[in-house]
């Protein structure tokens, strides 16, 4: 299988990267000021992450959440790990997204049952929305 995540560059590039980690923003359906967090190189599940990527994880996701919620300010972010492509395993890559109160009001909804609405309605930001914030949240970070 092929995979589009080895080699996706976000609208607004790379918010973050190191050696082993990319940090940018999500063109999924999650929202403007959804960040992915994702290794370099092709890792389909955590156990199978090294060492040196398992140290800087932690890290790299309590920044991730921390700037977005000093970009966004929400009520919440969650943190959820994403990999499938189709039914099969496919590149990890953690999600980091904002949740505020609107946005629960919108759907009337929280946790997965929001993320799952949120995919249903297929609405997705606009690459100059995603672009923006990415700019923001690298002067954040």
């Amino acid at each position: 299988m092929s995979c589009w995540v080895c080699g996706f560059v976000a609208p607004g590039g790379a918010v973050m990267s190191t050696e082993r980690w990319i940090v940018d923003h999500c063109v999924g359906l999650l929202g403007v000021g959804t960040l992915i967090v994702r290794p370099h190189r092709h890792v389909e599940r955590v156990g199978d992450l090294d060492a040196a990527e398992s140290l800087e994880l932690g890290p790299l996701l309590q920044r991730a959440a921390a700037v977005v919620d000093e970009v966004v300010r929400p009520s919440q972010v969650y943190v959820s790990l994403w990999s499938h492509q189709g039914r099969e395993p496919g590149h990890i890559h953690f999600v980091v997204q904002p949740v505020t109160e609107a946005l629960m009001a919108r759907y009337d909804l929280h946790g997965p049952a929001l993320q799952k609405a949120m995919f249903d309605t297929h609405e997705r930001q606009s690459d100059d929305e995603m672009a923006a914030f990415a700019e923001r949240a690298r002067a954040v970070w």
